[in-house]
């Protein structure tokens, strides 16, 4: 017998370790003391000290059959090796243009059971052509890809199951719909029934004996990493016919909640509209959600105990664990390690979504009863080119342009009244300061939520003087050769362009020489550095357009770089 002594929860745990020896040595029990046979190890694959349950659950790896049988498997996924140059954000590509080389990847991500979306497109053209003649400087592919031929990128395309491999909280199990990607970060398992799957890996009781397998227990476990052995190693239940299709249904139910709450995301494939006017395509109640959310974990966890023959006492350990284990990512910087994304400010969210809809991004007549929603999908469906609230290839868009807006009062293109005309055309209340917001506040505000995965890739470009008194807002989406050009004859150099017109004033001001008046003398210096602003602006946009070729498959910092010294977000400068 050997005796053991868990201290985990305890802040002074010398004192505690003093206290616990104090007792055992006269002959008192404790509860923070264990004794367990060595030969009771055995039955828990790679024989981890689990002391701190009882014999039956360690005896469930003898009396269920391991998740790797029955035709389930589970399988490590793609690192490309350069995610740079092959994975991009997936509003950076054209998705109906290039469907057969941009690919929903799947690559970890925050905690999010059943439903997480997939932000991210890798270049799997030709079945990864590109990545497999991606060579070092010995001629060695670089991805791991040759490794994967026979075994996980066989399953490549496939539905199933993925999961982020390093943990956040506790692990979490989503569907990975058909057509997509798996990585090496996201490892995906593969069966006949997957809606029962996730909700059997979901479940408390499954996790619990996952986090048996860990190095570090199931608490403090900083280093956590819930790889392809350690989840094929867990026992797997077999249901019967009612309690099956129970599950199927909770799952099911669980995920299209779950995407429910991911329809106010700007950034998402289930994006219908903001908060402040997402009710008007159906009910939202994100609290009324979350709460049936996690009556629905309950159920599933309910049905799961009574599968793995749980006693009350092993119930309540795994629903402690479940409510109370919290798993860092241990300070190493992972680029797939992501904290789940918080709402957006509702005005934010809104006003945002009101310059996507003047961009021509968006569609207004969601939100004004013009156009239905379109059906939800079904989990395992392949992700749309476009987002339920997108404007709708062939549509007329709010507002035509030739993928620029501006910021300059009186313009007709001018963004800031395009966005006041919108939220009137929708009947909601415009906030005040509306311009300064989208001079101070937009594109710090745009640039957090179309980050993704350290990924930064914002489509609305702000091209601005060095003061920031005249910007140009150029639409990623609609950029091309001829772009920078426009930007210079239609609204700098043009008969009604800015410069044009702070040129005349300035001129006017001039002949009158010494009869101008103090506030006119005023005027005429503020016009003149205007005036120079805008032709160093010019002269730029000249300097970079005749070379200037962007292709959207290079993705938002490739194209932008040319055009860094235009930006003022200093943040985002520095990127480019």
């Amino acid at each position: 017998m050997s005796q053991f002594l868990r201290l985990l929860k305890e802040d002074n745990k010398a004192a505690a370790l003093a206290e616990v020896c104090a007792k055992l040595r006269v002959g008192e029990s404790d509860t923070r003391a264990f004794v367990v046979t060595p030969e009771a190890f055995d039955v828990v694959p790679g024989k981890p000290f689990a002391y701190w349950v009882s014999k039956s659950v360690r005896e469930t790896f003898r009396r269920l059959p391991a998740f790797e049988s029955g035709g389930r498997t589970a399988k490590q996924g793609l690192a490309t090796a350069d995610d740079f140059r092959f994975v991009r954000g997936w509003w950076e590509v054209d998705g109906n243009a290039t469907a057969d080389k941009w690919f929903p990847f799947a690559k970890g991500g925050a905690f999010s059971p059943y439903y997480a979306d997939i932000y991210l497109v890798v270049n799997w053209a030709k079945g990864g052509g590109e990545i497999k003649n991606n060579l070092n400087e010995k001629g060695g592919v670089r991805s791991n890809v040759w490794m994967l031929r026979d075994t996980a990128a066989n399953c490549f395309l496939r539905q199933g199951v993925t999961w982020p491999r390093r943990a956040h909280l506790k692990g979490s199990f989503r569907v990975i719909p058909r057509d997509s990607i798996f990585s090496d970060s996201g490892p995906c398992a593969f069966d006949d029934d997957l809606l029962l799957l996730a909700a059997i890996l979901n479940s408390s009781p499954y996790l619990f004996l996952l986090m048996l397998l860990m190095p570090r227990g199931t608490e403090g476990g900083q280093t956590l990493k819930f790889e392809v052995g350690y989840v094929a190693s867990v026992p797997v239940p077999e249901p019967n016919f009612e309690q099956k299709e129970r599950l199927r249904n909770l799952s099911s139910r669980y995920w299209h909640l779950k995407r429910t709450l991911d329809s106010i995301r700007e950034t998402s494939h289930a994006f219908m509209l903001p908060t402040a006017l997402r009710a008007r395509v159906g009910q939202y109640d994100s609290l009324a959600i979350e709460a049936e959310l996690s009556r629905i974990q309950s159920d599933i966890d309910a049905i799961a105990f009574d599968l793995y023959g749980f006693s009350e006492s092993d119930r309540q350990a795994a629903l402690d664990q479940s409510a109370g284990d919290q798993v860092a990512n241990d300070g190493i910087e992972d680029e797939d390690t992501e904290e789940s994304e918080p709402d957006a400010p509702p005005v934010d969210a809104l006003l945002s979504w009101a310059a996507g809809v003047a961009f021509g991004r968006f569609d207004w007549r969601l939100a004004n009863g013009e156009r239905e929603a379109p059906p939800e999908p079904a989990p395992f469906d392949p992700l749309p080119a476009k987002s339920p609230g997108m404007l709708p290839d062939g549509e007329e868009p709010f507002h035509s342009h030739a993928g620029i807006l501006v910021d300059a009062q009186g313009d007709s293109h001018d963004l800031a009244r395009l966005i006041e005309e919108v939220l009137a055309h929708v009947e909601m209340p415009v906030p005040d300061g509306v311009r300064r917001w989208l001079q101070k506040d937009f594109f710090a505000f745009h640039l957090q939520r179309y980050s993704k995965s350290r990924r930064k890739a914002p489509i609305y470009w702000p091209l601005a003087t060095a003061s920031g008194s005249y910007t140009l807002w150029v639409y990623y989406p609609s950029l091309n050769n001829q772009t920078l050009f426009i930007a210079v004859n239609d609204f700098l150099d043009g008969p009604n362009g800015k410069l044009t017109q702070v040129s005349r004033e300035c001129a006017e001001l001039r002949i009158k020489g010494s009869g101008r008046s103090r506030d006119e003398e005023k005027q005429y210096e503020t016009l003149q550095t205007f005036e120079q602003e805008l032709t160093d602006l010019r002269d730029t946009l000249l300097k970079i357009a005749p070379i200037y070729q962007p292709n959207h498959d290079d993705g938002v910092q490739i194209t932008a770089a040319p055009l860094w010294p235009l930006f003022r977000h200093k943040p985002w400068k520095k990127v480019l």
